[in-house]
């Protein structure tokens, strides 16, 4: 396997900027509702989800995202998910963003472990990390999705400093791994 796959052809949809969103402040308590794209714009603090997607081989599922993602587009990730849509609950957010991402159904539903709030410069977030075990074949969403694998652990650990990964992605997997470290094992 090399750093770099071959790009996919890009897909005619555009991705949503107009998915409507609840705005939540530092206690995850909805405060208000506004477009993703403006939520992203104006640095609203959201919702999202972050869902560890194993297979039936213990490995980890790895994608590059397309150079059409409204943020970190063409970077790599090993989480699949997305922002929780106005309304919705994160449970039922991780569920469809999973299947969405991986163009399955009938998953299992993930398994939640923990929150945190991501803050960078450019962008704000609740983040609720999950783990689910994939056993179907997948078949990942074009619009969402440039080039995948599966990595056992120390692939992914050897990848780390070597591929440009989404910074939340990788904020997300280092508390995992503290969470984990510290006695708190992931559900599998």
């Amino acid at each position: 396997m090399t750093d770099q796959q071959p790009e996919q052809p890009a897909s005619p949809q555009p991705l949503s900027a107009d998915e409507i969103l609840d705005i939540v402040d530092e206690n995850d308590q909805v405060v208000g509702q506004a477009p993703r794209g403006e939520a992203y714009a104006r640095r609203l603090r959201h919702r999202s989800t972050f869902i560890l997607v194993r297979d039936d081989q213990d490995r980890i599922f790895v994608h590059r995202r397309t150079a059409q993602k409204l943020i970190f587009p063409s970077h790599y990730d090993m989480w699949v998910g997305g922002v929780v849509g106005a309304g919705e609950s994160y449970d039922e957010a991780a569920l469809r963003e999973a299947e969405e991402e991986l163009g399955v159904s009938g998953l299992p539903r993930p398994v939640p472990l923990f929150k945190f709030l991501y803050e960078a410069p450019e962008h704000t977030w609740w983040s609720a990390l999950y783990e689910v075990r994939c056993t179907l074949p997948v078949n990942p969403q074009v619009e969402e999705v440039a080039w995948h694998t599966f990595l056992t652990d120390e692939e992914l650990e050897r990848r780390l400093p070597e591929w440009e990964w989404v910074p939340d992605g990788l904020e997300a997997f280092r508390r995992l791994r503290d969470w984990e470290a510290a006695g708190r094992p992931a559900a599998g």
